[in-house]
């Protein structure tokens, strides 16, 4: 069962984009060159047939992953307020006084370096509707963990 998954609008729309040119035009593509290579004769010994046949498999797993995605996305502009929301850049310092700073959301909203949280994750769950100043505690494969929020801004502030 898959989570819901944060996208700004226009990452839905690239998304989207991408999966009618893969099933369309990507799809075209990857038949000819599988008959071309096909033209060349034996299948056995040909390199080509075999590369356009794993660049279709590849094609095919990403229209997979696309639908699955856009299916569970739920489209937004990012949040506004002082509540921590997916769709923006949080700021949190742990027991050791690391800092860090990434995007609560999904990593097709990237925003420049910073690296992306999932807003389902153990951290993110925890993070979602607390406010900057709160101290958050989540349960973590290598055990229980503490940060301190010192930050939460929408990300197209910084884009």
């Amino acid at each position: 069962m898959s989570e819901d998954v944060w996208l700004s609008q226009a990452a839905y729309d690239r998304l989207r984009s991408e999966l009618d040119h893969l099933k369309g035009e990507g799809r075209t593509q990857a038949s000819k060159a599988i008959e071309v290579a096909r033209s060349h004769g034996d299948l056995k010994e040909n390199a080509e047939y075999d590369s356009a046949k794993e660049e279709q498999g590849k094609m095919e797993a990403r229209i997979r992953q696309l639908e699955a995605m856009l299916r569970n996305a739920r489209v937004g502009e990012a949040p506004v307020g002082d509540r921590v929301a997916a769709g923006m850049l949080v700021t949190t310092v742990d027991d050791d006084g690391d800092e860090e700073t990434f995007l609560l959301g999904s990593r097709e909203d990237r925003v420049g370096r910073f690296p992306v949280v999932s807003a389902s994750s153990p951290l993110g769950k925890a993070l979602v509707g607390h406010k900057v100043g709160d101290t958050v505690s989540y349960a973590a494969p290598a055990g229980t963990f503490a940060v301190r929020i010192t930050g939460a801004k929408p990300a197209t502030e910084v884009a």
